[in-house]
């Protein structure tokens, strides 16, 4: 991927997309440093990736299917998952100035949590992922949170990670959770029931 020359106020320029130079299973961090692409940086941000496509997904379903309420923040998120994943793509140290993500983020899905928790009723059972088509997609990306929080833990017995970066991805599960239940909002939740549901053979 060669990036050109660019404004200042453009984040990257790409002309081309394929380069060839991963082709022998290499690939290059933030930093410029080449690495294999099992690296535990580039399996990281790579989870981080898939989470966000899924979030793709979920942004969509038209006016109908996903409230209002939902896409501003879930856009947001969009974008925090790309500094999570420059974060991610760059070994840590406490004392440089990249890309980073900070409290402020982690603050930012604990507001949001707090928002779309408040109006939900108690939960005296566990949901059952279902239910609305909007809330289906977000089970599923509340799922895969969940698989890129463990690739990022497993990165950080091997490398140095930002501390932050897992405490991010912790809380957005919370979120996503939470937004999946508000999106069945008006019809009954899926909740488990010990033994499979009555009347099922």
């Amino acid at each position: 991927m060669r990036r050109s020359s660019r404004k200042r106020d453009e984040p990257v320029r790409l002309t081309r997309i394929y380069t060839r130079g991963g082709d022998a299973g290499q690939t290059s961090l933030g930093d410029g440093s080449r690495v294999s692409k099992l690296d535990p940086h580039v399996v990281a941000y790579g989870a981080v990736d898939e989470l966000n496509a899924q979030l793709g997904l979920v942004l969509a379903l038209g006016p109908a299917e996903l409230p209002d309420a939902f896409r501003g923040p879930l856009e947001q998120v969009q974008n925090d998952l790309f500094d999570l994943g420059a974060d991610l793509s760059v070994p840590f140290a406490e004392d440089d100035s990249r890309l980073r993500v900070t409290q402020g983020h982690v603050d930012r899905l604990e507001q949001l949590c707090d928002r779309f928790n408040e109006e939900l009723p108690e939960l005296k059972s566990f949901v059952l992922p279902g239910g609305s088509e909007a809330a289906a997609r977000l089970h599923v990306a509340r799922a895969v949170c969940r698989r890129a929080e463990l690739r990022v833990l497993a990165s950080g017995n091997e490398v140095q990670v930002d501390p932050l970066a897992a405490a991010y991805i912790n809380r957005l599960s919370d979120l996503l959770f939470i937004l999946a239940r508000a999106a069945n909002a008006g019809r009954e939740e899926p909740l488990w029931t010990p033994g499979g549901p009555a009347g099922a053979p």
